[in-house]
């Protein structure tokens, strides 16, 4: 037999919407099997409910994070059971109260399981922010929460298709905002993280392709002046440290030349100038990735989608997708660490 496959922490997500749905889908994938050991933390009677709605032919085994097989049947769904949440707690569509508490649980302990070595990265489910936020749980979304639980300063977000990867400068702001949180060193840091997890992970020395802010590059001034202030010094700065980076761009422009595969990957100022363009491309397929964290970890790119709940339709592409680059991104990771033993 060969090495044991690598463990993926797989959060449910909020269980009122498609998480556990898409999850059961995507374990069940040959694709999924053959590159990792999936394990979902969530909860039994939730993940048991999606696989009846989506006639997905799984049966269900609780284990213990302390002591998982070597070998995943493709069979079976392996739970590292959270939460024991009634029906009434998680009615599709409607989440509650407990479903906040329940999926801030779920995320709590795939860092740890990833930090203490058990799972070698994680992939999360859609999770409502607002429930999140009801149930005491104060974060934009997953990526200031992993930021915070980790201990890291910097994170970027960066959605990514084969043929299409985005990272952003802001996230989760109002578009009012953008334009005062805009510094050189902001700028600066989305470019050199979103370089050396490029390098890392998918190409040595990536070629990026940085945004302008306004139309037409704010046309010398006449519509706003962030590109000669703010982006172009980033741009420059980050040259000079050995970074093949180029801009501002005028993004709409820019995607046509980054599709037909010009460049590698492409900074964004705010978060709709990166999602459309890559959502048009990957709106099955995309994932959302955390740069810079010490953790791998991945996502779908989309929400909840409380409207698909229960009916067993929802697409798990992006869900399969996650959890595939995940195991990629670990078994690059592990494949470094050969190489420093001595």
């Amino acid at each position: 037999m060969g090495a044991t496959l690598p463990v993926i922490a797989v959060t449910m997500g909020d269980p009122c919407g498609i998480g556990p749905e898409i999850i059961a889908r995507a374990v069940s994938l040959p694709d999924v099997a053959h590159l990792c050991r999936p394990l979902v933390l969530g909860d039994l009677g939730a993940m048991e409910r999606a696989i009846a709605v989506t006639g997905t032919r799984l049966s269900l085994k609780p284990v213990s994070a302390d002591a998982l097989p070597e070998y995943f049947p493709a069979d079976t769904l392996h739970v590292l059971p959270l939460s024991h949440l009634a029906r009434e707690e998680m009615p599709f569509g409607t989440p509650t109260v407990a479903v906040g508490t329940a999926v801030h649980s779920y995320i709590l302990e795939a860092v740890r399981l990833c930090q203490s070595g058990i799972a070698a990265a994680m992939a999360t489910a859609p999770i409502s922010k607002d429930v999140l936020n009801r149930a005491g749980y104060r974060y934009p979304g997953h990526t200031e929460l992993l930021a915070e639980l980790t201990g890291t300063g910097d994170v970027v977000m960066m959605l990514a298709g084969e043929r299409l990867r985005v990272s952003l400068v802001t996230i989760h702001e109002a578009l009012r905002d953008v334009p005062e949180l805009l510094t050189i060193e902001r700028v600066l840091t989305t470019i050199r993280i979103t370089r050396d997890d490029l390098a890392r992970y998918y190409k040595p020395n990536p070629k990026l392709a940085v945004l302008a802010l306004n139309p037409h590059c704010g046309e010398g001034g006449l519509f706003g002046d962030e590109e000669e202030r703010i982006i172009a010094p980033a741009v420059a700065l980050a040259r000079s440290e050995g970074i093949d980076a180029v801009g501002p761009l005028s993004a709409d422009t820019l995607f046509h030349f980054a599709v037909r595969g010009d460049y590698d990957g492409v900074v964004c100022m705010y978060h709709d100038q990166g999602l459309i363009p890559l959502k048009l491309l990957h709106f099955d397929d995309g994932v959302n990735v955390t740069l810079g964290l010490p953790i791998i970890r991945t996502s779908v790119d989309h929400g909840t989608a409380y409207d698909l709940a229960g009916t067993g339709r929802a697409s798990a592409e992006s869900m399969k997708a996650a959890i595939v680059m995940a195991a990629d991104m670990a078994a690059v990771k592990q494949r470094e660490g050969k190489g420093t033993e001595r």
